[in-house]
């Protein structure tokens, strides 16, 4: 059994918080600069490029990102075999306070949701998961409220179609419109119950944006997720939103999809859209 210091874990979300504010994830930077390339819609071109600018000044100038430093949520997967002397979960919240105070993030987390006054560095969100090992890992997700408050549930009836649940999708990044600062990562879970399909959603934006082909219409290989988030892309960047709405071919970067089994009388489905400022970063101790 290995045991691990709480005060290693305070240390270790701290420089997560900075990572996570001050440099964009390379395969968003990758995914920008590959939309640049291929834009041509002249000012959806030019903010493109005011995007790809304010990441590389941010992480020079360790600078966050974006104003808004957003909710933190922190995925902890944890092995069996590791012993932590001390309390995670105060752990976690002191690293993330700490980290926020230290290179002056916004303090954004309110204490009570319904008497909103003043505003403070914490608690996070943390969501533990057990896996084999004796190690744990820490991923750190800012998530901006511009684009949480996009987030959309539906409970779809188990005879629903694909072409259904598409729509759905397709409609909730409508509504998002400019409002959520595009272009979009747009997360999707499919399955569980209604909070975890939530839950996959979110998880489905910290899965790496692969290299793709052009986006095009039609799933291939036939009703594979890949396939389907293929086809919902063409689908998106084919509305004509852009870059912080202003018109383009690049609505959203990619369409990540998370799946679960589910109840044979349901089909939860959930949109979690992040903005161009798709945050994250890792660690393993």
């Amino acid at each position: 059994m290995r045991e691990l210091k709480a005060e290693k874990i305070i240390q270790a979300v701290m420089e997560l918080v900075k990572r996570a504010n001050f440099s964009l994830r390379k395969d968003v930077l990758s995914a920008l600069r590959k939309a640049y390339r291929r834009e041509k819609n002249k000012r959806a071109k030019t903010i493109l490029k005011a995007i790809l600018d304010n990441a590389a000044y941010a992480q020079e100038e360790n600078l966050a990102i974006c104003q808004d430093t957003g909710m933190p949520v922190i995925f902890a997967r944890i092995g069996q075999d590791l012993k932590i002397s001390g309390n995670l979960k105060a752990a976690i919240n002191s690293g993330v306070e700490a980290g926020y105070k230290k290179y002056s993030l916004r303090n954004s987390i309110l204490p009570d949701p319904l008497l909103r006054d003043k505003s403070g560095f914490s608690p996070c969100i943390l969501h533990i998961d057990i896996v084999s090992g004796n190690k744990i890992e820490l991923i750190l997700l800012p998530k901006g409220f511009g684009c949480e408050n996009k987030s959309q549930l539906k409970m779809f009836k188990p005879t629903a179609s694909i072409e259904e649940i598409k729509q759905f999708i397709i409609e909730a990044v409508k509504s998002a419109g400019p409002d959520a600062c595009p272009p979009y990562v747009v997360g999707v879970g499919i399955g569980g119950t209604a909070d975890y399909a939530c839950l996959l959603a979110k998880k489905a934006l910290l899965k790496r944006i692969k290299p793709q082909r052009e986006p095009q219409r039609g799933l291939s290989p036939k009703g594979t997720v890949p396939g389907f988030e293929r086809e919902l892309l063409f689908e998106i960047n084919n509305l004509n939103i852009g870059p912080l709405g202003l018109g383009g071919r690049t609505t959203a970067l990619a369409v990540n999809i998370q799946t679960y089994p589910t109840h044979i009388a349901g089909l939860p489905v959930a949109v979690n859209i992040s903005c161009h400022a798709l945050r994250s970063a890792s660690v393993i101790l």
